[in-house]
C-alpha cells in the first residue's frame, strides 16, 4: 500500500491537498525495482530491456526533458503539435455538463488546459462544473504543469483541476470514476499497453469515452523516407542543441517506430472492451487519434 498526494485547484486558484491510499496486486511505483530478475523483456526504443527496467528508463527520460519539454515540442514539430492537440479537443467536443476528465500522462497540462479553455466558450447558463484530473507517473512533469496552470489564471465557472502522480497501469481511482479518459503522446512509453487500456476501461463510467493522441506510422513510402530522415538525423541533434539532451530524443524517435500500426492499436483497444473504435490520421499518419466507448 502506498500514499499518493493530490493537489486540487479550486476556483480562484485556491489549492487543497488530499492524501489517499490504494493497494493492488502488482508492485507499486516505489517497489517496481524489486521485481524478479527473470522478468520478461520488452523494448526501450530499439534496445531490449527487462520489463522491470523500462519504467525507470522512461522515468529518467522525462525527468531530464521536463523543463524543456514545451520548447522541444515546438521545435521538433515546427509548432504543428499545437494543431494536433486542438483537433484532438475538437474531436472530443466536450459539452461541459459535469464531465469528469482523466488526462493520463497529462504532465505539463497541454490537453487539460485546452479542455478548460474550451469550457470557457460554452454558455454558462445551466452548465454544471467539470473536474479534471491530470495524472502522470513523473512528478517533474506535473510540477511543470502546475506552474503553467498558476500562470494561466483562467477564469472558471466552478471547474476544478487536480494533479495526481500515479502509474497508468495501476490507477488509484475507483471503478467508473470518469466520463472521459484522454492520453496524448504517452501510451507508447508504457510497458504494458494492454494493462493501460484495461485500466482506462475500468475507471470509465458506462458510456464513457476513451481518446488517445499518439505518434503513429506514415503509409506513403516517399513521405515515410523523408520523415525517417528528419526523425533520426535532425531531432536528436536538435535536442542536443536546444536542451543539451541527445539520448531522450533518440529514444523518442525510436519509440515511435516500435508503437503498433494504426489498425493493430485499434484491435488492442477493442480487445480491452471498447466499442465503436475508430481512428483518424493527422499529417499523413505522423500522428493518429484513436477513439472508443465503454458501452
Amino acid at each position: 500500500m502506498i500514499s499518493v498526494l493530490r493537489r486540487i485547484a479550486l476556483p480562484k486558484q485556491i489549492y487543497k491537498l488530499q492524501l489517499f491510499q490504494y493497494s493492488g496486486n502488482a508492485e507499486d511505483l516505489k517497489t517496481k525495482e524489486n521485481l524478479k530478475p527473470n522478468d520478461s523483456e520488452t523494448h526501450f526504443g530499439f534496445q531490449t530491456v527487462k520489463e522491470s527496467d523500462k519504467w525507470k528508463k522512461v522515468h529518467k527520460v522525462f525527468e531530464e526533458v521536463a523543463a524543456s519539454y514545451d520548447l522541444m515540442n515546438d521545435a521538433m514539430s515546427m509548432g504543428v503539435h499545437r494543431l494536433w492537440k486542438d483537433i484532438f479537443i475538437e474531436r472530443l467536443s466536450p459539452v461541459g455538463n459535469g464531465i469528469r476528465l482523466l488526462d493520463m500522462a497529462g504532465g505539463t497540462g497541454d490537453i487539460s488546459f485546452r479542455y478548460m479553455k474550451y469550457l470557457q466558450k460554452l454558455p454558462a447558463i445551466d452548465r454544471k462544473p467539470s473536474h479534471v484530473t491530470v495524472c502522470d507517473i513523473n512528478q517533474n512533469m506535473l510540477d511543470v504543469g502546475q506552474k503553467r496552470w498558476e500562470k494561466l489564471n483562467l477564469p472558471n465557472a466552478g471547474d476544478t483541476i487536480e494533479w495526481v502522480c500515479a502509474d497508468a497501469e495501476k490507477l488509484p481511482f475507483d471503478d467508473s470514476s470518469f466520463s472521459v479518459y484522454t492520453i496524448a503522446f504517452g501510451i507508447r512509453n508504457c510497458t504494458h499497453i494492454d494493462r493501460v487500456l484495461a485500466e482506462a476501461y475500468r475507471v470509465l463510467q458506462p458510456g464513457g469515452r476513451f481518446m488517445c493522441l499518439e505518434f503513429s506510422h506514415v503509409n506513403n513510402e516517399y513521405l515515410k523516407w523523408a520523415y525517417d530522415q528528419y526523425s533520426f538525423q535532425v531531432i536528436p541533434p536538435m535536442g542536443q542543441i536546444l536542451a543539451n539532451q541527445w539520448q531522450p530524443y533518440q529514444y523518442l524517435v525510436e519509440s515511435i517506430r516500435k508503437f503498433p500500426l494504426q489498425n493493430e492499436f485499434k484491435v488492442m483497444i477493442e480487445n480491452a472492451g471498447f466499442k465503436c473504435v475508430q481512428f483518424e490520421n493527422l499529417t499523413f499518419g505522423v500522428v493518429a487519434i484513436h477513439s472508443g466507448f465503454k458501452l
